[in-house]
Formats: C-alpha cells, structure tokens, sequence
C-alpha cells in the first residue's frame, strides 16, 4: 500500500464506513500481510513451519487465534530474523526497551516512513489540527527515538507547522512559546505542571499565551470512562486548553489518538488489527479489559504478528459522536507484568500515580517496586516536595493512599533535585517514573 498518495478525505477514509465494511478491509489486508510475511520472513516462514501452519487459511480476524503470540522477548533473541528486507532498504534505524536487558532494534525502510507520517497525518487531524496550526514539539527527535521522528514527519504531511525544542528546560519552552506563538504544545502531561510552575514562579501569564490545545504522550489523562484523571484534572483546573490523550508504541507503528470528544484513541484499521485477549489468551467481549494484542499492517521492513504489548484496555466498538466507526481503545489500566499485590489489594501503577499526581505538595515523585522477605509486592515510593507542609507529609501521603485503594506504600521523602535524576537517567528518552525490582 503506497501511503505516500493517500488524499485524506472523510468520505474516503475506512475509519467512517460501516464496522462490517471496515472488517472485510482489515481481512484483506491482513490476508496480504500473511502473504508478505511467508515470502520475506525467516522469523514468521519457521513459527508457520514450526505450527503446521498453512499461511493461506489464515484469512479472516478471527483466524489470528489460530497463531501463536509474538513477544518481546522473541523480538529480542531472533532480531535479525524478523526482517523482511535487505538491510541495504532500511533508511532508518530505532530502538526500544527489551525484556532481557538490551534494546530492541527496529528498521525503518522508506515506505515505512511514509507509513509513520500517514499515521501521523491522521492522528493529528483527529485532534484537530491542520494547514496553519502550529506545534512545538517538547520530546526527543533523536537518541533513536521513533515516536519524535513519527510527529515530525505526520506535522510536515499535514501541511501543519513544527517546532522541534525537545524535552524539558521549561526557560527555553516559554522562550520558543512566546516568539513563535504555537497554538499547540505535544509533551508528557505532567511536564505542563512544570511548565506552569516555571511560569507562575517568573510571571507568565500562561492563561493568556498562543497555546490551546495540549496532546499528552506517555502518561494517561482519562479514566476508563473517559472522564479527566487526577493529573487531567490538575492542568485543566490551572490551564482551560483543550486536552488530548495518545496512544503508541515503537512495535505498533500507530498511535491511536483521541478525537475532540475524548472517548478513546481511534484505531486506523488500515495500518493495525487489534484484539483484546483474557487472561486465558481467548478474545474478551468488546468493552471488557485485557492485554493488547496487534497485528501491523502496512510495513515492509519488520511487520508482526499478534504482538502482545503488555498493556491493558478494552475495544469500544459504537460510533463515536466524530462520526468515526472504527473502534476505539479506552486508556490504559495498566501493564499486564506490571500488576502488584500488596496486602492482598491488586493494584496497577496508573493508580499510585494518581494519587501522587492529585497531591499538591508533591513535585516529582519515582515509585519502586520489589519483592519482600516475605515474597509478596513491596512498594516504595519516593518523593520530593515542593516546600515542606505544616503537617507529617509521609503521614498525610498514607491517609490518601488508603483512602483511595485501601492500601499505603512504604515512602520516602528525597530532595527534589534526587528523584529528578532518578527520573531523567542518563539514556532515558522518556521520564521514568516506575522501577520494577521485581
């Protein structure tokens, strides 16, 4: 499929025809992904062999069940075989974070680049943006980052404007705000409450800036029903932008985006097919939590099968009020690996989150997890504070927990500047604000 030439029409685009339409579309092209992969695949040629798998009676969504899972784990230890190509095609290369240590690598050739910025396209004018608007962009483009090279490549195709200033410096990001007037910011959510700090602390009428729209990445800004977070509901209080929730992964190639009326990330059925799987690795009924599962459609150098992303969701499958029919993803719950027992309560990290971000004398925060003498979840949580409260911090901390989720973590009071660095690591790319120990 030639993504290049696509003109994105809403009356040509799958994502509005009726849910049987855009299932027969999706067979079609997963049909022709089947194919590709048992001509160009030695990874996907042995696991059919392997099976006695015949590729050609693979034909339909619900033939997927009939193949195994791919894991990261396999990504990891047969890299090279996943390749579709001669290493001699692929224009770019990316990495993302391995189960055993080392990253994952990733080749991107042309089409798949013009893949990425087709993406790209849709996802922001999901969010509204089009010819004229203006983005700045506060994440990395380099360190062999997929998801800043994706927004760069979708703004350039929309036709829109980017400013690329990258991550953090909150000085430098009022700077680029104040002399280039975008209208819209893309970063992690809770770099804005940095962003508004910064700007309460010198004086900057923030609320009477360029911006209007904010489109968080890598952090959760609903809850399963689509209602703001806690951390939403901090910088919606402080900042009356329009607020837009992401969804993506290096692996997916796709970010699924939410539309103006915030009810999920749209899935672009001619790039991915996903299903939700139970904890017995059987589809769950649609609205029902469970692991994301993705097949990719469309790319030519490393394309996958049934890649089970670790993350938790439900598929809502009604028209949305954009007039879209493509399913939708609700936010994330959590990490399937990263579920935690303590004290016989089950918990997933989005949660503890939570009531860290809704804490207003909490600056930073990075949360630990390990296993105790005993074999069960300890979880530590460290913060630093923004000054210190006329009251026992760690006291009041506990007396939200267990008012939220019946349980408290162990915690920890650092200097700010500590879990800073402890959130920025050398090598990271992305804020790190959970650290299994498990």
């Amino acid at each position: 499929m030639n993504f290049k030439n696509i003109t994105l029409r809403p009356e040509t685009d799958i994502e509005f025809r009726p849910p049987a339409e855009i299932r027969a579309y999706q067979e079609q092209r997963l049909r022709e992904t089947i194919a590709y992969l048992a001509q160009h695949s030695p990874y996907y040629r042995r696991l059919f062999a392997a099976n006695a798998i015949d590729p050609a009676a693979i034909r339909t969504i619900d033939d997927l069940q009939r193949l195994p899972f791919t894991e990261k784990r396999d990504l990891q230890l047969y890299n090279d075989d996943f390749l579709c190509c001669p290493k001699d095609k692929i224009v770019d290369y990316i990495t993302t974070s391995g189960t055993m240590g080392e990253p994952v690598t990733f080749g991107c050739t042309d089409g798949d680049l013009e893949r990425l910025a087709y993406n790209e396209h849709k996802s922001f004018a999901c969010a509204g943006l089009g010819p004229g608007n203006i983005l700045q962009l506060m994440t990395t483009i380099d360190k062999r980052f997929m998801a800043g090279l994706a927004y760069f490549l979708g703004i350039r195709r929309l036709g829109a404007s980017i400013i690329r200033v990258g991550n953090g410096i909150p000085e430098l990001q009022w700077d680029t705000i104040e002399r280039l007037k975008p209208d819209t910011i893309m970063c992690v959510p809770s770099f804005i409450l940095r962003l508004i700090d910064y700007a309460e602390a010198h004086g900057i009428d923030y609320r009477a800036s360029s911006v209007r729209r904010i489109i968080g990445i890598g952090e959760g800004l609903r809850d399963q029903d689509f209602n703001l977070n806690l951390l939403g509901r901090r910088i919606k209080a402080k900042w009356d932008v329009q607020l837009f929730a992401t969804y993506s992964s290096t692996e997916m190639g796709a970010t699924f985006s939410e539309c103006e009326h915030g009810l999920g990330g749209h899935v672009h059925p001619e790039l991915i097919i996903v299903e939700i799987i139970g904890d017995d690795d059987r589809p769950v009924a649609d609205g029902q939590v469970g692991e994301v599962v993705v097949t990719t459609l469309g790319v030519e150098a490393m394309p996958l099968l049934r890649f089970r992303t670790g993350d938790l969701a439900a598929k809502r499958t009604g028209q949305c009020r954009c007039g879209r029919w493509s399913y939708r993803l609700t936010p994330l719950v959590g990490r399937k690996h990263n579920m935690l027992k303590v004290k016989g309560t089950t918990l997933y990290p989005p949660a503890i989150n939570d009531v860290l971000e809704g804490t207003p004398y909490i600056q930073n925060y990075i949360i630990y997890v390990r296993q105790s003498d005993a074999g069960t979840d300890q979880v530590d949580v460290c913060v630093g504070l923004k000054e210190t409260p006329p009251f026992d911090p760690v006291k009041d901390l506990k007396d939200r927990f267990r008012s939220r989720l019946r349980v408290a973590p162990n915690i920890q009071l650092l200097d700010p500047a500590e879990v800073q660095q402890r959130n920025f690591p050398a090598k990271s790319r992305k804020p790190v604000k959970f650290v299994d120990l498990r």
